[in-house]
């Protein structure tokens, strides 16, 4: 019995439960898979301690979309046609359970982005690049477990809420060679502070091997900075984990996202903001009963965008966690 509740725990800890990225789908195309990947909500690793995570993720942006059609790069007459964005990201975690019911998760971007838009000045096209690894914006995110609802073995629920801040660490006036400023959209940082707030359930489900979650997470911006506020954030997020064996799971996940617009002087409303709804398969491994390393690849089923902006075919991350 305690072979199988450790092998139940450690495939459940990938079925994930709160976005640890800012996500920006905005003109420029600047981006986090919403893949989710912490592992709290599930009763994985739910002792007391301490546990870090690593992820790095891929995702070239590089296909221009009006609503949810692709266009070619300047078929909708711009200011600036947007050509693509290649965003290659490392997101640290450290997560710290203080008991059953309560804990923190510190999450630290690090944005490695390339952006390539034409600027049409006059009858003129300007090609203006950028090309920058910085700092993003660091997110704190409690949790709270309300109630645990245990069934028939091994039917298992719990339900908890998710709150917190993510805080303006990340610049938002990086400049390329030739001193232009890049897009807001585009920078690291939103420059604002923005509330978390969300819940979730997960169960271990009566079939042999299966376990689910559902979470749903609000990003509301509290200010505005330098003339620009982002616009809101909701992602509902659902999964499925099936345990092949001790060391293997097959991982499911639809991840939904809306993204109102952004606004102030800096922003480009009519260019920001809508919805998307992904596909993310992935795997995990259990190295050692402390370790872990998991994969998924990220495919749109439906991207609507308001004005044009760039959107991606797929995205693909890989990560490893371990406790102490």
């Amino acid at each position: 019995m305690r072979l199988r509740a450790l092998r139940l725990r450690a495939a459940a800890s990938l079925l994930l439960a709160a976005c640890a990225a800012p996500s920006a789908w905005a003109t420029c195309g600047a981006a986090f898979c919403s893949v989710n990947t912490n592992w709290d909500a599930h009763g994985a690793w739910a002792e007391p301690g301490l546990r870090a995570d690593l992820r790095y993720e891929y995702l070239n942006q590089d296909q221009p979309r009006s609503g949810s059609q692709k266009v070619g790069v300047g078929q909708v007459p711009q200011h600036h046609d947007e050509v693509y964005t290649n965003n290659r990201n490392l997101l640290a975690t450290a997560d710290y359970t203080f008991n059953a019911d309560w804990g923190l998760t510190a999450a630290l971007p690090f944005v490695d982005r390339t952006h390539l838009h034409i600027h049409n000045h006059q009858g003129a096209q300007i090609p203006e690049s950028w090309d920058f690894t910085q700092v993003g914006d660091l997110r704190l995110l409690g949790r709270y477990r309300l109630a645990n609802f245990q069934g028939q073995e091994p039917s298992l629920g719990t339900a908890g809420i998710n709150f917190g801040l993510k805080l303006p660490t990340g610049k938002f006036d990086v400049r390329n060679a030739e001193g232009e400023l890049a897009e807001r959209t585009l920078q690291p940082g939103s420059g604002t502070t923005d509330a978390l707030l969300g819940g979730y359930y997960a169960q271990l489900l009566p079939a042999k091997d299966l376990s689910w979650f559902v979470q749903a997470l609000a990003q509301l911006p509290l200010n505005s900075r330098e003339e620009y506020r982002p616009g809101t954030r909701i992602g509902i997020d659902a999964g499925l984990r099936y345990s092949a064996n001790e060391h293997l799971a097959l991982l499911v996940q639809l991840n939904a996202l809306y993204r109102g617009r952004d606004s102030g002087a800096n922003a480009e409303p009519e260019d920001s903001g809508g919805r998307w709804l992904f596909l993310s398969p992935g795997v995990s491994v259990s190295l050692t009963r402390d370790v872990l390393a998991y994969a998924f690849v990220q495919l749109p089923l439906y991207q609507y965008v308001n004005g044009v902006q760039l959107t991606a075919d797929r995205g693909a991350m890989v990560g490893l966690s371990a406790r102490f």
